[in-house]
């Protein structure tokens, strides 16, 4: 016998995982960003430039995939590439002026998200959920940030 789809904890977690994901990937569309974008600019928004490299491994992303949506950012103009003096080769990644304000924007949006599905646990549960998936990710070291 096979057990049923609804007896595992992970069917549950996906379930919720993908519409609130989704929820936010439309919300995000119509600010002409992706999930993986916000990621990137909401990680930058906190320095004053980033080696695409360091960027990469803060985020658990290949050099690959950030310098793909480095590039898309730049293309935007929400994200400059600026070259070091000392070797061509070396860059830094930073927000531009747009990017910095879009960036509360969309944070907005990430907290309206939040809300729309969690607001109606009490603090408490919230509290406990949230401490259940951090001790899940700490327990499996889990690093990959979710950009999908």
């Amino acid at each position: 016998m096979a057990s049923d789809l609804e007896t595992h904890l992970g069917y549950w977690l996906r379930f919720v995982s993908n519409h609130v994901s989704h929820a936010f990937s439309l919300k995000l569309q119509a600010r002409d960003v992706t999930v993986a974008e916000w990621v990137v600019l909401r990680d930058l928004f906190d320095g004053d430039g980033v080696p695409p490299s360091l960027l990469a491994d803060q985020l658990g992303m290949t050099r690959g995939a950030i310098s793909k949506l480095a590039d898309r950012l730049v293309a935007k103009e929400l994200v400059e590439r600026t070259a070091s003096t000392e070797d061509r080769r070396q860059q830094t990644l930073a927000l531009t002026a747009a990017g910095r304000k879009l960036v509360p924007a969309l944070s907005a949006l990430a907290d309206r998200n939040d809300a729309e599905f969690f607001g109606h646990l009490k603090p408490a549960e919230r509290a406990a959920l949230e401490k259940t998936l951090k001790d899940i990710v700490r327990r499996h070291g889990l690093k990959t940030i979710p950009t999908r």
